[in-house]
């Protein structure tokens, strides 16, 4: 077999990708995409003008990797465009007004390689710079506007590049990225998308091998109910029961290996099932299947983190089982009511609509009682009123109410004991058992009580372990054994342990990477990898390891831009990002990218802007505004505009109310008094923080700077020595 020989030159890059840097995470998406998109098979090998078809667009260039360490930018610049086939600009007002990116076109063009020039229009308008008021809005540089002459200088002639589009209503990124590959490639794009779409259509086919054979089954009952009348009765069981299968056994499976791309397919073919049926007059059972179908659709989606889409679903399952339930007293319709009203209310509190969240629990409450009236030894309808009660305390705790959540919280650990006790073995009792001593933990946080923090903490922990233990593949486990990891890890940072609080959240960091391995589309696990790092990174960087903070922020800035994109709705994960922003601007000050730390600050407060005013007594909003504040402070050089953002920082605080005793809170109230040179007023709050043994490394540096004694707190470590002993069971 002889080699294939090709007449086109051979470039070390497949592209280059030329983008200003406020574009820079639109650049860092189109290079992941581009990198990672494999061609399909019938492809590879081709002949085309731009030569062989390659298995992968490999390697793309891109300055921000490559030219981290170079001394001579524009000679670098100008050798990787030579050597690259084709040329990518990512378009937007700012890079038509870079004068990096205009330069790079112009560079290229004059290789004479103006047809391999493409485009991704992320922001502006084409040529807008052609009508006088509209020419802000242009999106191409100068350079890609104007046809190069027979000599390579600018013909003056006004032209549009073949383009991608991915502003609102024009291209999907998917789509996109098709654009550009068929460009790359030199191959039609209806040809590449439909190879493309017969590749992804067989791997999904391979995926959801399981679930395939099983709609095929399912479909064959449900054309044999319709078709053949004589026998429906008999082929509607076993169809139900072919359902029942699908919705329980196989998903509980699925959900194990983490594998939500298979259960959704699963659960779509169940619900193609029931549409099939849609004009029959279907019985209590299958009406009770397909409440099931939605709900579980609806869970897939809220994993996958599209609340929208997930809303829809439960709101479905609502509606029919709200009839289900008022059709008759059955405690297993009424029980099916209230958990479709609780998946309602759960959407609404990731939108961060509290006060609809409180609405839907409260219903759901208000069926429950009624349930346990008629069945009080129901220990199923104990523990939907458990969870309903753990529901309502999540929404007191984000208004400020305390009291109230703690009413609610201590409401659900005595009923869990109560089911614990009477079943042992019955691990979702044991596993919400952990969570209620985990709300505990975290009402004594916010009211200063570290100790009992630590205790309730290391209970939940130690619950988490034995049972991941017991099912060591079951991904649901490890997610919520991560969870415990993570925080008793940040607070064991918090008491001064920084050491064992570090290794703790990179054991949480590392379990979510491996299940995150197993299905990419799970949102939840990455969430959690970008949550986890960020508070794994503070610690890094409190510890003197710089670079390897911004390796996790890194990760983490690219995963929240990813979901709050997808889902912009989503306020946890706005709240979240900002927190990483603010994590990225702490790391730039310490670099002494004061400018850089600024934007970074700046970014997070706006992103958390709507979030204060939607929820302004959210502790956890609160702490991570004065957070953002206090950032900008210290990378401001004005001293003026500094001290007015630490004053704007203390009255945010102040709303929080005069009695706030979360040392966190109270740990940056000292902060910004001391910078502020108010030492006498932060003197109460550094009373109470030693007291409470908060020994953050953050606290200790501007303690020390400020030349403040703040020596152990004895007693406190006497008291945490129950707490670590429970604690060192999970280690």
């Amino acid at each position: 077999m002889t080699a294939q020989t090709s007449a086109v030159p051979a470039y070390r890059y497949r592209a280059f990708l030329s983008y200003s840097h406020r574009d820079a995470s639109w650049a860092r998406w189109l290079h992941r995409a581009l990198e990672g998109y494999v061609v399909p098979r019938r492809l590879v090998g081709q002949a085309t003008p731009y030569g062989h078809i390659p298995r992968r667009l490999t390697p793309i260039f891109r300055d921000s990797d490559e030219l981290a360490t170079a001394a001579d930018l524009g000679g670098k610049v100008s050798e990787a465009l030579a050597q690259s086939a084709s040329l990518i600009v990512v378009c937007s007002p700012s890079a038509a007004m870079s004068r990096w990116v205009n330069e790079e076109v112009a560079t290229f063009k004059r290789l004479g390689r103006s047809e391999r020039i493409y485009c991704l229009i992320v922001a502006g308008e084409p040529n807008a710079s052609r009508v006088p008021e509209q020419a802000s809005e242009e999106c191409f540089a100068p350079a890609l506007r104007e046809r190069p002459g027979a000599g390579g200088e600018a013909a003056n002639e006004a032209i549009e590049p073949i383009a991608a589009d991915v502003r609102p209503g024009k291209d999907t990124r998917g789509e996109a990225t098709c654009r550009l590959v068929a460009g790359l490639l030199g191959v039609d794009l209806d040809t590449l998308k439909r190879r493309d779409y017969q590749r992804r259509t067989h791997r999904a086919m391979m995926l959801a091998g399981i679930a395939v054979s099983i709609a095929a089954v399912t479909g064959v009952l449900a054309v044999a109910a319709i078709v053949a009348r004589d026998a429906a009765e008999r082929r509607q069981k076993e169809a139900e029961d072919l359902v029942a299968f699908m919705l329980g056994d196989l998903n509980d499976k699925l959900a194990e290996v983490s594998r939500l791309d298979i259960m959704e397919a699963v659960d779509d073919k169940a619900m193609d099932y029931f549409q099939a049926r849609s004009g029959e007059d279907i019985g209590e059972r299958a009406l009770a299947q397909r409440v099931t179908a939605l709900e579980k659709i609806g869970s897939v989606r809220l994993d996958q983190g599209r609340l929208d889409p997930a809303m829809a679903s439960y709101a479905a399952a609502l509606a029919i089982a709200a009839k289900l339930a008022a059709d008759d007293g059955d405690t297993t319709h009424q029980l099916a009511h209230a958990e479709a009203q609780t998946f309602v209310g759960l959407v609404y509190w990731r939108q961060g609509k509290l006060e609809a969240a409180q609405a839907s629990f409260a219903a759901a409450k208000t069926v429950l009682e009624r349930a346990a009236g008629s069945a009080p030894a129901d220990l199923a309808v104990v523990f939907q009123l458990a969870l309903v009660d753990n529901n309502i305390g999540y929404v007191m705790e984000a208004r400020g109410r305390l009291d109230e959540a703690e009413i609610q919280y201590r409401r659900m650990l005595a009923s869990m004991q109560r089911l614990a006790t009477a079943q042992p073995g019955n691990a979702e009792w044991s596993e919400s058992l952990g969570s209620a001593y985990n709300n505990l933990g975290k009402l004594a946080l916010l009211r200063g009580d570290l100790a009992d923090a630590m205790r309730k903490y290391a209970e939940d922990e130690r619950i988490q372990v034995r049972l991941a233990a017991e099912e060591p593949k079951d991904a649901n486990r490890q997610s919520r054994l991560l969870t415990a990891h993570a925080i008793l890890g940040r607070t064991q940072a918090l008491v001064g342990d920084p050491a064992s609080g570090m290794e703790r959240l990179q054991r949480a960091v590392d379990i979510a990477t491996a299940l995150a391995a197993r299905d990419a589309s799970n949102a939840e696990l990455q969430e959690q990898i970008a949550l986890y790092g960020t508070q794994l990174a503070r610690l890094r960087r409190l510890d003197g390891d710089l670079l390897a903070a911004g390796r996790l922020t890194t990760k983490a800035e690219t995963i929240f831009a990813r979901l709050t994109a997808m889902d912009p709705g989503n306020a946890t994960w706005r709240r979240e990002y900002a927190e990483t922003l603010v994590e990225h601007a702490a790391q730039l000050r310490d670099a002494d990218d004061l400018a850089g730390s600024r934007r970074q600050a700046r970014a997070a407060s706006a992103l958390l802007a709507p979030l204060s005013a939607q929820a302004a007594e959210d502790r956890s909003i609160l702490l991570v505004a004065t957070a953002a504040l206090l950032a900008q402070a210290d990378a401001e050089p004005d001293s003026g505009s500094a001290r007015a953002l630490r004053e704007k920082a203390l009255d945010t605080m102040a709303s929080a109310g005069p009695d706030a005793a979360d040392p966190r809170l109270l740990a940056l109230r000292t902060q910004a008094l001391l910078s502020l040179g108010r030492t006498a007023e932060a003197t109460p709050a550094i009373a109470r923080l030693w007291a409470d043994g908060y020994r953050d490394a953050a606290l200790l540096a501007r303690l020390q700077q400020q030349g403040i004694d703040y020596p152990p707190n004895a007693l406190f470590q006497r008291q945490l020595m129950a707490a670590d002993g429970a604690a060192a069971a999970g280690r």
